[in-house]
């Protein structure tokens, strides 16, 4: 991870939901208003930056337990297996999150 001179250079969401400043930056993005998390690389999510969209309402996580407790899921396109999961949880009518699967 890198790390900056600055020690709150990034804006993390923590497991509350509410943004904090941070040393550390986020392994995981995600989008505020859709309440998804995913990848850094996601094809699907850059093609929106790319467009112009999204990039107001990105969030970053520190990981995935907490984008899990912010109350985010897993984004389909980028993490297929952990969506599957969500999904499969949700369907059975369990709240719990997919890391617990």
């Amino acid at each position: 991870m890198t790390v900056r001179s600055n020690p709150n250079a990034y804006t993390l969401v923590g497991a509350d939901g509410v943004p904090h400043a941070s040393a550390r930056k986020g392994t995981l993005g995600g989008h505020r208003k859709l309440k998804i998390y995913g990848r850094l690389d996601c094809k699907s999510a850059l093609a929106w930056i790319a467009k112009g969209h999204y990039v107001q309402h990105r969030v970053f996580f520190a990981d995935e337990a907490t984008a899990i407790q912010a109350g985010y899921r897993p984004c389909g396109k980028c993490m297929p297996a952990e969506y599957a999961r969500w999904k499969a949880a949700r369907s059975n009518g369990n709240a719990s999150t997919a890391k617990e699967q």
